[in-house]
C-alpha cells in the first residue's frame, strides 16, 4: 500500500510540474523574429511550430530552395541555438538579397542594434519594396510544398 501511495503522490508532482513546462516550449517554439512586417513574422511564428514537428521536411526546404548547408542547420537546430523561423528568415533575406545564407546566418548570430529590422535594411531589403515582396511569395511557396494553408496574419 505504501507503495501505491508514493507511485501516486509521485505522478501527481509530475503531472502538476509538466504543464508549465510543456507550455513554456510550445511558447518558445512560437515566438517568431520580430521583422517589423506583422504578416512575416506570423508566417515564422508557424514556421518555428511547423519545423518542431517535421525538422526534416523544414530543413530540406532551406537546403533545396535556399541553399543553406545542411550541416549548419543541423548543428544550430540540434543544439537549439536558433529558432526555425529566425533561420528561414535569414535565408529567405539571403535569398532576395543575393547573398549566401551562412553568411546572413553569421551576421544575426553577430547581432545588430536594430535587430532583424537592421539586418535587412543592410541588405538592401526595405519594407514594401520589391525584395520584400519577394521574401512574401517565397514564403507562400515554401507552405505550397509544404502542403500547409497559410496563417492568418491578421
Amino acid at each position: 500500500m505504501t507503495v501505491c501511495r508514493h507511485r501516486l503522490l509521485l505522478a501527481c508532482l509530475l503531472w502538476l510540474l509538466a504543464p508549465p513546462a510543456a507550455f513554456a516550449q510550445d511558447a518558445a517554439v512560437a515566438r517568431a523574429p520580430a521583422t517589423g512586417d506583422a504578416v512575416v513574422d506570423a508566417r515564422l511564428a508557424d514556421i518555428n511550430r511547423y519545423a518542431a514537428r517535421y525538422p526534416d521536411a523544414f530543413i530540406d526546404e532551406l537546403v533545396r530552395y535556399f541553399d543553406a548547408p545542411r550541416p549548419l542547420l543541423q548543428d544550430l537546430l540540434g543544439r537549439q541555438e536558433r529558432k526555425p523561423g529566425d533561420l528561414y528568415y535569414a535565408c529567405a533575406l539571403a535569398r532576395v538579397s543575393g547573398r549566401p545564407c551562412r553568411g546572413v546566418i553569421e551576421a544575426w548570430s553577430a547581432g545588430h542594434a536594430d535587430g532583424w529590422p537592421g539586418i535587412a535594411r543592410d541588405l538592401g531589403v526595405e519594407p514594401g519594396d520589391a525584395r520584400a515582396k519577394r521574401l512574401r511569395e517565397g514564403m507562400v511557396e515554401s507552405y505550397r510544398r509544404w502542403g500547409r494553408p497559410l496563417p492568418d496574419a491578421g
